[in-house]
């Protein structure tokens, strides 16, 4: 058992944190919304073909409102999705040394009952 513990069941440990890392940043899209950072944000369409010069200036600000609400929508998920990932690397790191301690839990618990200690 203890060999299994500290070798396949160890590899297999670190291989379920790093499939969950690999889920949430394929949830939040850190990636694609890296790429698209200053893409458009839901754009309804608007007719490059305008043919007065207010009409092409309306569209250039509505452009540009609608990249800056983007960039703004996807800074935001990008940060959430960062501190998701972030607290998920803790805790796998509280995991993989709890991991470690814990075949040897039972022993101390042994022991720790037969000199008499009691948690006050």
């Amino acid at each position: 058992m203890l060999s299994w513990w500290y070798t396949k069941g160890w590899i297999n440990r670190i291989q379920m944190i790093k499939n969950r890392l690999i889920m949430s940043s394929d949830t939040f899209s850190i990636l694609l919304l890296l790429r698209t950072l200053f893409n458009p944000f839901r754009q309804i369409s608007v007719d490059n073909n305008a043919i007065s010069l207010a009409d092409k200036i309306k569209a250039f600000f509505d452009k540009l409102l609608s990249r800056c609400i983007g960039f703004v929508v996807r800074i935001f998920m990008i940060i959430i999705g960062l501190i998701v990932m972030i607290i998920q690397i803790l805790f796998g790191i509280l995991v993989i040394i709890f991991w470690l301690i814990m075949p040897v839990l039972p022993i101390v618990g042994l022991i720790m009952a037969i000199i008499g200690w009691i948690p006050k």
